[in-house]
């Protein structure tokens, strides 16, 4: 797992994230390449997330934990971050995958 949280670590150092309420806007106007959503997320905000995401078919995965992911982005209490790159979402989706 530490391949896809220093893939997660670039992409934040490079800005290429969106967190917090950005996640949903950039859904919407489609800059989102990719959505990754802790599994601890709250069942109302997580089928939200889901919901616009197969609307703007958007792709998504689940992380094991927001602690890992928070861990990964360098911030606290991250329960979800889109992709804003295509580079680095090919990457991560290879990555959770296999």
């Amino acid at each position: 797992m530490s391949n896809v949280e220093g893939i997660l670590g670039l992409a934040a150092r490079a800005r290429k994230l969106a967190m917090g309420d950005s996640v949903m806007k950039s859904i919407q106007n489609k800059r989102a390449r990719l959505v990754i959503i802790s599994v601890d997320t709250g069942d109302n905000m997580r089928k939200k997330i889901i919901d616009k995401c197969i609307y703007y078919q958007i792709p998504y995965v689940f992380i094991e934990s927001s602690e890992v992911l928070s861990n990964a982005v360098g911030a606290n209490n991250r329960k979800m971050v889109a992709v804003l790159d295509k580079g680095f979402a090919l990457q991560l989706q290879t990555c959770l995958k296999g």
